[in-house]
Order: C-alpha cells, then structure tokens, then sequence
C-alpha cells in the first residue's frame, strides 16, 4: 500500500471506508519498546527500499522508533534477522549470506560480473 510519503510498503495499512479513518504501520505494533508511530514517521523509514532491494521471504524486520533531542526530534532504526538460519543480518538490502550461499544461481550470476572470489 502507498504510504504518506509516496512509497510502496507491504506493513503500512490505511482504511477509509465510509467513514473509518484508520492509518498505521504493522512493523511499529509488533514492537513494543518503539514509540507511537505518526504518518511523518514513513518519510525517514527505509523498509519500503530494504523490501524493494531483497524480497526474501526468511527476512524479518524490527522497526524502531525512538525519541531524541528533547522529544523533539525522532530517529527510524532497523534491526533485520534471517527467520531461515536464526543470525542477525548486518545489511538488510543484501541479505543473509548464507542463504544467498545455497542460491546456485547466485554464483552464477558473480561470474559474470567478475566479483567472484574463488
């Protein structure tokens, strides 16, 4: 669903029929040391481009939003884990490494971009 901010994001739902006015984001409910989520929140959020970048379906995301700055001003963080192998992921648009290892035709495809290391 389109987000305030103009993305597409697969945890944002909005409902307007007749008469509802609900908006929320899925991700910041299931987490609940984040702060209230607020429609601005969707501008600095990279979840839209992180599901963009790796479309696993082993991939779990933990939104975080957390006040600084005298409450004043308010920081996105994300945490990304593989649900597959149980590991933390340092880098949530490429993926778990090891299930991109298991991918055959990943190897492949860094042969022919010359990024093979063997």
């Amino acid at each position: 669903m389109r987000t305030p901010a103009g993305k597409e994001c697969p945890h944002y739902y909005e409902d307007y029929y007749r008469g509802r006015a609900v908006q929320e984001c899925r991700l910041v409910k299931e987490n609940p040391q984040s702060e209230r989520w607020q429609p601005g929140d969707c501008k600095r959020c990279p979840v839209p481009e992180i599901r963009a970048a790796n479309s696993s379906r082993d991939l779990e995301l933990k939104l975080t939003i957390v006040k600084t700055m005298l409450g004043f001003v308010r920081r996105v963080g994300i945490s990304a884990s593989c649900l597959k192998h149980r590991v933390p992921i340092e880098d949530p648009y490429t993926g778990c490494p090891q299930c991109a290892a298991e991918r055959p035709g990943l190897d492949l495809f860094r042969k022919a971009l010359g990024q093979d290391d063997q």
